[in-house]
Protein backbone atom coordinates (compact mmCIF):
# COMPACT_ATOMS: atom_id res chain seq x y z
CA UNK A 1 0.00 0.00 0.00
CA UNK A 2 0.84 3.57 -0.70
CA UNK A 3 2.48 5.30 2.54
CA UNK A 4 0.77 8.90 1.56
CA UNK A 5 -2.29 6.93 1.00
CA UNK A 6 -1.71 4.37 4.12
CA UNK A 7 -1.29 7.63 6.45
CA UNK A 8 -4.64 9.19 4.59
CA UNK A 9 -6.51 6.48 5.67
CA UNK A 10 -4.92 5.92 9.34
CA UNK A 11 -5.80 9.77 9.90
CA UNK A 12 -9.82 9.18 8.20
CA UNK A 13 -9.95 5.71 10.94
CA UNK A 14 -9.10 7.99 13.83
CA UNK A 15 -11.04 11.13 12.62
CA UNK A 16 -14.17 8.86 12.54
CA UNK A 17 -13.11 6.79 15.85
CA UNK A 18 -13.40 10.13 17.30
CA UNK A 19 -16.44 11.47 15.83
CA UNK A 20 -18.24 8.12 16.76
CA UNK A 21 -16.95 8.14 20.41
CA UNK A 22 -18.44 11.78 20.56
CA UNK A 23 -21.40 10.96 19.17
CA UNK A 24 -22.00 8.16 21.38
CA UNK A 25 -20.56 10.11 24.40
CA UNK A 26 -23.75 12.88 23.86
CA UNK A 27 -25.94 10.05 23.21
CA UNK A 28 -25.25 8.81 26.92
CA UNK A 29 -25.95 12.29 27.99
CA UNK A 30 -29.51 12.70 26.93
CA UNK A 31 -31.14 13.05 29.64
CA UNK A 32 -33.21 10.64 32.16
CA UNK A 33 -36.62 11.80 32.70
CA UNK A 34 -38.44 10.13 35.28
CA UNK A 35 -41.69 10.00 37.04
CA UNK A 36 -44.48 7.61 39.09
CA UNK A 37 -47.45 6.87 37.33
CA UNK A 38 -51.16 7.11 39.16
CA UNK A 39 -51.19 3.21 39.80
CA UNK A 40 -47.59 3.29 41.50
CA UNK A 41 -45.55 2.35 38.64
CA UNK A 42 -42.44 4.18 38.32
CA UNK A 43 -41.16 5.05 34.53
CA UNK A 44 -37.97 6.28 33.67
CA UNK A 45 -37.66 7.67 29.89
CA UNK A 46 -34.65 8.30 27.43
CA UNK A 47 -36.05 10.26 24.71
CA UNK A 48 -33.41 8.80 21.98
CA UNK A 49 -34.22 10.11 18.32
CA UNK A 50 -31.99 8.54 15.97
CA UNK A 51 -33.84 5.31 15.33
CA UNK A 52 -37.43 5.16 14.99
CA UNK A 53 -37.46 2.12 17.31
CA UNK A 54 -39.20 1.93 20.36
CA UNK A 55 -37.55 -0.62 23.28
CA UNK A 56 -39.34 -0.60 26.74
CA UNK A 57 -38.58 -3.14 29.74
CA UNK A 58 -41.11 -3.77 32.70
CA UNK A 59 -38.93 -5.08 35.66
CA UNK A 60 -40.80 -6.60 39.11
CA UNK A 61 -39.31 -7.89 42.12
CA UNK A 62 -40.14 -11.56 41.06
CA UNK A 63 -37.04 -12.54 40.36
CA UNK A 64 -35.89 -16.25 41.60
CA UNK A 65 -35.18 -15.46 44.85
CA UNK A 66 -38.82 -15.45 45.16
CA UNK A 67 -39.13 -19.24 44.41
CA UNK A 68 -39.93 -21.17 46.87
CA UNK A 69 -37.29 -23.65 47.95
CA UNK A 70 -39.46 -26.89 47.07
CA UNK A 71 -40.18 -24.82 43.79
CA UNK A 72 -37.39 -23.76 42.56
CA UNK A 73 -37.66 -22.10 38.83
CA UNK A 74 -41.32 -21.03 39.42
CA UNK A 75 -40.69 -17.34 37.87
CA UNK A 76 -38.52 -18.77 35.28
CA UNK A 77 -41.52 -21.00 34.11
CA UNK A 78 -43.89 -17.79 34.63
CA UNK A 79 -41.54 -16.16 31.88
CA UNK A 80 -40.98 -19.60 29.80
CA UNK A 81 -44.86 -19.82 29.74
CA UNK A 82 -45.78 -16.13 29.28
CA UNK A 83 -45.48 -16.76 25.49
CA UNK A 84 -47.88 -19.49 25.35
CA UNK A 85 -50.91 -18.01 24.73
CA UNK A 86 -53.42 -15.36 26.32
CA UNK A 87 -57.07 -15.29 27.56
CA UNK A 88 -59.88 -14.53 26.14
CA UNK A 89 -61.40 -11.29 27.53
CA UNK A 90 -63.57 -8.09 25.65
CA UNK A 91 -60.50 -7.15 23.55
CA UNK A 92 -60.06 -10.51 21.69
CA UNK A 93 -60.62 -14.02 21.71
CA UNK A 94 -58.21 -16.56 23.48
CA UNK A 95 -54.98 -16.99 21.34
CA UNK A 96 -52.68 -19.85 21.56
CA UNK A 97 -49.05 -19.55 21.22
CA UNK A 98 -49.11 -19.97 17.50
CA UNK A 99 -51.56 -17.16 17.10
CA UNK A 100 -48.86 -14.64 19.62
CA UNK A 101 -46.15 -16.09 17.44
CA UNK A 102 -47.75 -14.65 14.32
CA UNK A 103 -49.26 -11.59 15.41
CA UNK A 104 -45.90 -10.22 16.96
CA UNK A 105 -44.52 -11.19 13.49
CA UNK A 106 -47.25 -9.23 11.78
CA UNK A 107 -46.51 -6.38 14.13
CA UNK A 108 -42.42 -6.47 13.44
CA UNK A 109 -42.45 -6.60 17.05
CA UNK A 110 -41.50 -8.69 19.89
CA UNK A 111 -42.22 -9.23 23.66
CA UNK A 112 -39.84 -11.37 25.84
CA UNK A 113 -40.86 -12.14 29.32
CA UNK A 114 -37.58 -13.29 31.54
CA UNK A 115 -36.69 -14.37 35.40
CA UNK A 116 -33.16 -13.42 36.15
CA UNK A 117 -32.31 -14.04 40.19
CA UNK A 118 -33.30 -10.80 41.25
CA UNK A 119 -36.25 -9.48 39.07
CA UNK A 120 -38.78 -10.69 36.36
CA UNK A 121 -39.09 -8.70 33.08
CA UNK A 122 -40.81 -8.12 30.37
CA UNK A 123 -39.14 -6.56 27.21
CA UNK A 124 -40.88 -5.02 24.68
CA UNK A 125 -39.46 -4.02 21.19
CA UNK A 126 -41.72 -2.16 18.40
CA UNK A 127 -41.03 0.55 15.89
CA UNK A 128 -42.86 3.82 16.75
CA UNK A 129 -45.12 4.53 14.06
CA UNK A 130 -48.51 4.84 15.79
CA UNK A 131 -50.55 2.14 14.17
CA UNK A 132 -48.10 -0.27 15.00
CA UNK A 133 -47.07 0.89 18.59
CA UNK A 134 -50.78 0.92 19.88
CA UNK A 135 -51.23 -2.70 18.68
CA UNK A 136 -47.97 -3.75 20.00
CA UNK A 137 -48.89 -1.94 23.21
CA UNK A 138 -52.07 -3.89 23.55
CA UNK A 139 -50.91 -6.73 22.36
CA UNK A 140 -48.45 -6.69 25.47
CA UNK A 141 -50.83 -5.51 27.54
CA UNK A 142 -52.87 -8.74 27.40
CA UNK A 143 -49.57 -10.95 27.25
CA UNK A 144 -48.70 -9.34 30.45
CA UNK A 145 -51.74 -9.36 32.43
CA UNK A 146 -53.60 -12.29 31.16
CA UNK A 147 -51.54 -15.43 30.04
CA UNK A 148 -53.65 -18.36 29.32
CA UNK A 149 -50.51 -20.89 30.93
CA UNK A 150 -52.55 -24.03 29.27
CA UNK A 151 -52.55 -27.02 31.12
CA UNK A 152 -51.04 -29.55 27.99
CA UNK A 153 -48.51 -26.94 27.06
CA UNK A 154 -47.00 -26.52 30.71
CA UNK A 155 -46.73 -30.04 30.75
CA UNK A 156 -45.14 -30.65 27.67
CA UNK A 157 -42.55 -27.88 29.01
CA UNK A 158 -42.22 -29.23 32.05
CA UNK A 159 -41.19 -32.85 30.52
CA UNK A 160 -38.79 -31.08 28.04
CA UNK A 161 -36.98 -28.78 30.87
CA UNK A 162 -36.82 -31.97 33.19
CA UNK A 163 -34.77 -33.80 30.14
CA UNK A 164 -32.76 -30.41 29.29
CA UNK A 165 -31.63 -30.68 33.65
CA UNK A 166 -30.88 -33.91 33.42
CA UNK A 167 -28.95 -33.51 30.33
CA UNK A 168 -26.80 -30.63 31.66
CA UNK A 169 -25.93 -32.73 34.98
CA UNK A 170 -23.55 -34.69 32.52
CA UNK A 171 -21.20 -31.70 32.34
CA UNK A 172 -18.72 -30.82 34.43
CA UNK A 173 -19.07 -27.38 34.46
CA UNK A 174 -23.10 -27.49 35.43
CA UNK A 175 -22.02 -29.54 38.36
CA UNK A 176 -19.07 -27.36 39.48
CA UNK A 177 -21.85 -24.43 39.24
CA UNK A 178 -24.10 -25.86 41.25
CA UNK A 179 -22.01 -27.19 43.66
CA UNK A 180 -20.85 -23.54 44.23
CA UNK A 181 -23.72 -22.05 44.38
CA UNK A 182 -24.82 -24.29 47.11
CA UNK A 183 -21.47 -23.88 49.35
CA UNK A 184 -21.15 -20.57 48.33
CA UNK A 185 -25.11 -19.60 49.54
CA UNK A 186 -26.45 -22.74 51.55
CA UNK A 187 -30.39 -22.21 51.85
CA UNK A 188 -30.31 -18.42 50.82
CA UNK A 189 -32.06 -18.17 47.36
CA UNK A 190 -29.58 -16.97 45.67
CA UNK A 191 -28.47 -20.61 45.61
CA UNK A 192 -31.23 -22.86 44.62
CA UNK A 193 -31.38 -24.06 41.10
CA UNK A 194 -34.07 -25.83 39.12
CA UNK A 195 -33.89 -29.65 39.01
CA UNK A 196 -36.76 -32.23 38.21
CA UNK A 197 -38.09 -32.53 41.03
CA UNK A 198 -38.78 -29.42 41.87
CA UNK A 199 -40.39 -29.05 38.59
CA UNK A 200 -42.68 -31.47 39.29
CA UNK A 201 -43.96 -29.37 41.85
CA UNK A 202 -45.02 -26.71 39.83
CA UNK A 203 -48.50 -26.96 38.97
CA UNK A 204 -50.81 -24.12 36.63
CA UNK A 205 -52.34 -23.33 39.81
CA UNK A 206 -48.68 -22.25 41.39
CA UNK A 207 -47.95 -20.07 37.73
CA UNK A 208 -51.19 -18.29 38.18
CA UNK A 209 -50.63 -17.57 41.22
CA UNK A 210 -46.78 -15.97 41.31
CA UNK A 211 -48.32 -14.32 38.56
CA UNK A 212 -51.18 -12.89 40.66
CA UNK A 213 -49.31 -12.06 43.25
CA UNK A 214 -46.38 -10.12 41.66
CA UNK A 215 -47.04 -8.55 38.28
CA UNK A 216 -48.76 -5.69 39.75
CA UNK A 217 -49.07 -2.34 38.10
CA UNK A 218 -48.16 -0.83 41.40
CA UNK A 219 -44.61 -2.77 41.66
CA UNK A 220 -43.96 -2.05 38.06
CA UNK A 221 -40.42 -0.08 36.87
CA UNK A 222 -40.84 0.65 33.41
CA UNK A 223 -37.54 1.99 31.55
CA UNK A 224 -38.25 3.08 28.25
CA UNK A 225 -35.73 4.11 25.66
CA UNK A 226 -37.37 5.55 22.38
CA UNK A 227 -38.03 8.27 19.78
CA UNK A 228 -41.25 9.21 21.35
CA UNK A 229 -41.90 11.90 23.27
CA UNK A 230 -42.37 12.15 27.70
CA UNK A 231 -46.56 12.36 26.30
CA UNK A 232 -46.10 9.15 23.81
CA UNK A 233 -44.19 7.68 26.99
CA UNK A 234 -46.24 8.06 29.22
CA UNK A 235 -49.66 7.01 27.40
CA UNK A 236 -47.51 3.64 26.49
CA UNK A 237 -46.37 2.93 30.77
CA UNK A 238 -50.23 3.54 31.04
CA UNK A 239 -51.39 0.77 28.15
CA UNK A 240 -49.16 -1.30 29.09
CA UNK A 241 -50.04 -1.98 32.80
CA UNK A 242 -53.94 -0.81 32.00
CA UNK A 243 -55.34 -4.66 31.84
CA UNK A 244 -53.36 -5.37 35.16
CA UNK A 245 -56.14 -5.69 38.31
CA UNK A 246 -55.84 -2.11 39.69
CA UNK A 247 -54.30 -2.93 43.56
CA UNK A 248 -55.61 -1.38 46.78
CA UNK A 249 -53.10 -0.30 49.27
CA UNK A 250 -52.76 -3.58 51.03
CA UNK A 251 -51.99 -5.60 47.42
CA UNK A 252 -49.06 -3.26 47.54
CA UNK A 253 -47.80 -3.55 50.89
CA UNK A 254 -43.84 -4.17 50.48
CA UNK A 255 -42.82 -7.49 50.12
CA UNK A 256 -41.89 -10.02 52.23
CA UNK A 257 -37.85 -9.11 52.87
CA UNK A 258 -35.66 -11.74 51.41
CA UNK A 259 -33.28 -13.03 54.13
CA UNK A 260 -29.45 -11.47 53.76
CA UNK A 261 -27.09 -13.18 52.39
CA UNK A 262 -24.50 -14.15 54.77
CA UNK A 263 -20.13 -14.33 54.96
CA UNK A 264 -18.72 -17.23 55.03
CA UNK A 265 -17.13 -18.11 58.13
CA UNK A 266 -14.70 -19.87 56.92
CA UNK A 267 -13.02 -21.55 53.79
CA UNK A 268 -14.51 -25.04 51.84
CA UNK A 269 -12.94 -27.41 49.72
CA UNK A 270 -15.58 -29.21 47.48
CA UNK A 271 -14.05 -31.85 44.90
CA UNK A 272 -15.87 -33.60 42.92
CA UNK A 273 -14.75 -36.71 40.95
CA UNK A 274 -16.04 -36.69 37.20
CA UNK A 275 -14.53 -38.47 34.27
CA UNK A 276 -13.70 -34.99 32.06
CA UNK A 277 -10.75 -34.41 29.87
CA UNK A 278 -10.41 -31.13 31.96
CA UNK A 279 -11.15 -30.30 35.64
CA UNK A 280 -13.48 -27.42 36.08
CA UNK A 281 -12.55 -25.30 38.81
CA UNK A 282 -14.49 -22.51 40.69
CA UNK A 283 -13.01 -20.30 43.75
CA UNK A 284 -15.28 -17.79 45.22
CA UNK A 285 -17.16 -16.27 47.47
CA UNK A 286 -20.78 -14.11 48.14
CA UNK A 287 -19.62 -10.17 47.25
CA UNK A 288 -21.54 -7.09 47.85
CA UNK A 289 -25.02 -5.30 46.21
CA UNK A 290 -25.24 -3.53 43.50
CA UNK A 291 -25.74 -0.50 45.06
CA UNK A 292 -22.39 -0.55 47.10
CA UNK A 293 -20.26 2.23 47.20
CA UNK A 294 -17.40 0.35 46.28
CA UNK A 295 -18.77 -1.02 42.84
CA UNK A 296 -16.82 1.38 40.78
CA UNK A 297 -13.40 0.81 42.59
CA UNK A 298 -14.26 -2.98 42.32
CA UNK A 299 -15.07 -3.25 38.46
CA UNK A 300 -11.86 -1.69 38.05
CA UNK A 301 -9.88 -4.11 40.25
CA UNK A 302 -11.75 -6.63 38.83
CA UNK A 303 -10.34 -5.57 35.55
CA UNK A 304 -7.08 -5.68 36.41
CA UNK A 305 -7.16 -8.93 38.14
CA UNK A 306 -9.47 -11.20 36.18
CA UNK A 307 -12.00 -9.29 34.38
CA UNK A 308 -9.43 -7.88 31.74
CA UNK A 309 -8.62 -10.95 29.31
CA UNK A 310 -4.93 -11.43 28.44
CA UNK A 311 -4.06 -8.39 30.27
CA UNK A 312 -5.43 -9.55 33.82
CA UNK A 313 -2.83 -10.64 36.53
CA UNK A 314 -4.44 -14.37 36.84
CA UNK A 315 -3.82 -14.74 33.09
CA UNK A 316 -0.72 -13.55 33.01
CA UNK A 317 0.52 -16.12 36.12
CA UNK A 318 -2.27 -18.97 35.88
CA UNK A 319 -1.74 -19.22 31.55
CA UNK A 320 1.17 -17.51 30.30
CA UNK A 321 4.30 -18.07 32.74
CA UNK A 322 3.12 -21.31 33.51
CA UNK A 323 0.45 -22.58 30.73
CA UNK A 324 -2.00 -23.90 33.52
CA UNK A 325 -5.22 -23.30 31.87
CA UNK A 326 -5.87 -21.87 28.05
CA UNK A 327 -8.15 -19.41 29.72
CA UNK A 328 -8.81 -17.98 33.37
CA UNK A 329 -11.39 -15.09 34.70
CA UNK A 330 -12.77 -13.51 37.90
CA UNK A 331 -15.94 -11.57 37.34
CA UNK A 332 -18.20 -10.05 40.43
CA UNK A 333 -22.17 -10.43 39.58
CA UNK A 334 -23.71 -8.24 42.21
CA UNK A 335 -27.42 -7.89 42.61
CA UNK A 336 -30.30 -6.51 45.25
CA UNK A 337 -28.05 -8.62 47.76
CA UNK A 338 -24.53 -9.91 47.40
CA UNK A 339 -24.34 -11.50 44.38
CA UNK A 340 -21.01 -13.82 43.88
CA UNK A 341 -17.21 -13.30 42.80
CA UNK A 342 -15.89 -16.26 40.96
CA UNK A 343 -12.56 -17.25 39.44
CA UNK A 344 -13.27 -19.68 37.13
CA UNK A 345 -10.64 -22.21 35.03
CA UNK A 346 -10.31 -25.43 33.68
CA UNK A 347 -7.15 -27.41 33.08
CA UNK A 348 -5.77 -30.77 33.17
CA UNK A 349 -6.66 -32.80 36.03
CA UNK A 350 -3.52 -33.29 37.18
CA UNK A 351 -2.69 -29.56 36.92
CA UNK A 352 -5.50 -29.05 38.87
CA UNK A 353 -4.30 -28.54 42.15
CA UNK A 354 -1.31 -26.07 41.26
CA UNK A 355 -3.86 -23.92 39.10
CA UNK A 356 -5.57 -23.48 42.44
CA UNK A 357 -2.78 -22.67 44.77
CA UNK A 358 -1.32 -20.47 42.16
CA UNK A 359 -5.11 -18.54 41.70
CA UNK A 360 -5.68 -18.22 45.23
CA UNK A 361 -1.57 -16.73 45.59
CA UNK A 362 -2.43 -14.03 42.79
CA UNK A 363 -5.48 -13.49 44.69
CA UNK A 364 -4.16 -12.92 48.19
CA UNK A 365 -1.32 -10.72 46.96
CA UNK A 366 -3.57 -8.65 45.28
CA UNK A 367 -6.02 -7.76 47.72
CA UNK A 368 -3.19 -7.31 49.96
CA UNK A 369 -1.37 -4.95 47.42
CA UNK A 370 -3.40 -3.13 45.02
CA UNK A 371 -2.87 -2.77 41.40
CA UNK A 372 0.42 -0.84 40.13
CA UNK A 373 0.29 2.59 39.02
CA UNK A 374 0.75 1.37 35.22
CA UNK A 375 -1.92 -1.50 35.96
CA UNK A 376 -4.44 0.77 37.06
CA UNK A 377 -3.79 3.52 34.22
CA UNK A 378 -4.31 0.58 31.63
CA UNK A 379 -7.38 -0.78 33.17
CA UNK A 380 -8.65 3.01 33.35
CA UNK A 381 -7.68 3.76 29.75
CA UNK A 382 -9.35 0.10 28.83
CA UNK A 383 -12.91 1.23 30.60
CA UNK A 384 -12.91 4.41 29.83
CA UNK A 385 -12.13 3.84 26.29
CA UNK A 386 -14.89 1.10 25.97
CA UNK A 387 -17.57 3.17 27.42
CA UNK A 388 -19.19 4.36 24.12
CA UNK A 389 -19.60 0.71 23.72
CA UNK A 390 -21.67 0.36 26.30
CA UNK A 391 -23.99 2.30 25.18
CA UNK A 392 -23.89 2.30 21.02
CA UNK A 393 -27.51 0.90 20.39
CA UNK A 394 -30.83 1.55 21.87
CA UNK A 395 -30.89 -2.00 23.94
CA UNK A 396 -27.09 -1.38 25.42
CA UNK A 397 -28.62 1.97 26.21
CA UNK A 398 -31.70 0.64 27.62
CA UNK A 399 -29.24 -1.87 29.89
CA UNK A 400 -28.43 0.96 31.91
CA UNK A 401 -31.78 2.52 32.06
CA UNK A 402 -32.80 -0.33 33.54
CA UNK A 403 -29.58 -0.74 35.73
CA UNK A 404 -30.52 2.73 37.21
CA UNK A 405 -33.99 1.91 37.59
CA UNK A 406 -33.78 -1.60 39.50
CA UNK A 407 -30.56 0.17 41.69
CA UNK A 408 -32.06 3.25 42.36
CA UNK A 409 -29.11 5.16 40.97
CA UNK A 410 -28.27 8.58 40.20
CA UNK A 411 -30.25 9.86 37.15
CA UNK A 412 -26.78 11.13 35.82
CA UNK A 413 -25.32 8.38 36.93
CA UNK A 414 -23.91 7.81 33.01
CA UNK A 415 -22.64 11.23 33.05
CA UNK A 416 -20.12 10.92 35.73
CA UNK A 417 -19.23 7.27 34.63
CA UNK A 418 -15.95 8.20 33.01
CA UNK A 419 -14.79 10.87 35.68
CA UNK A 420 -15.87 8.25 38.70
CA UNK A 421 -13.30 5.77 37.10
CA UNK A 422 -10.54 8.26 35.77
CA UNK A 423 -10.76 9.82 39.49
CA UNK A 424 -10.06 6.61 41.46
CA UNK A 425 -6.46 5.75 43.06
CA UNK A 426 -4.78 2.13 43.71
CA UNK A 427 -5.19 3.23 47.18
CA UNK A 428 -8.99 2.97 46.83
CA UNK A 429 -9.05 -0.29 44.62
CA UNK A 430 -6.87 -1.50 47.42
CA UNK A 431 -8.93 -0.72 50.39
CA UNK A 432 -12.04 -1.38 48.11
CA UNK A 433 -11.05 -4.98 47.79
CA UNK A 434 -9.57 -5.81 51.24
CA UNK A 435 -13.28 -4.49 52.28
CA UNK A 436 -15.15 -6.94 49.90
CA UNK A 437 -13.25 -10.13 49.67
CA UNK A 438 -11.29 -12.65 52.04
CA UNK A 439 -8.61 -14.85 50.44
CA UNK A 440 -8.49 -17.15 53.42
CA UNK A 441 -12.51 -17.75 53.53
CA UNK A 442 -13.38 -18.49 49.75
CA UNK A 443 -15.21 -21.79 48.44
CA UNK A 444 -13.03 -24.05 46.15
CA UNK A 445 -15.12 -26.35 43.99
CA UNK A 446 -12.90 -28.72 41.78
CA UNK A 447 -14.55 -31.18 39.71
CA UNK A 448 -13.02 -34.03 37.90
CA UNK A 449 -9.38 -32.79 39.14
CA UNK A 450 -9.03 -36.39 41.25
CA UNK A 451 -7.82 -36.12 44.64
CA UNK A 452 -6.10 -33.54 46.31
Amino acid sequence: MNPAFRKTASRAALAAAAWLLAAQSAWALLPIQHWTEPSGARVWLVESPGIPMVDVQVDFDAGSRRDPAPQAGLASAVAAMSSKGVRADGAGPAMDENALGEAWADLGGSLQASAERDGFSYALRSLTDPALLDRAAGLAARQIAEPAFPEPVWQRERARWSAALKEAETRPGTVASRAFGQAVYGAHPYGQRATPDTLARIEVADLQQFHDRYVQACRARVSIVAAIDRARAQALARTLLARLPAADAAACAPLPAVAAVQPLAQAQEVRIPFASAQAHVLIGQPSFPRKDPDFLAMLVGNHILGGGGFTSRLTEEVREKRGLSYSVSSQFSPGLDAGPFVIALQTRPDQAQQAVQVSRDVLARFVAEGPTAAELRAAKDNLIGGFALRIDSNRKLLGNVVNIAWNDLPLDYLEHWTDRVEALTAADIRAAMARKLQPDRMVTVVVGGGAP
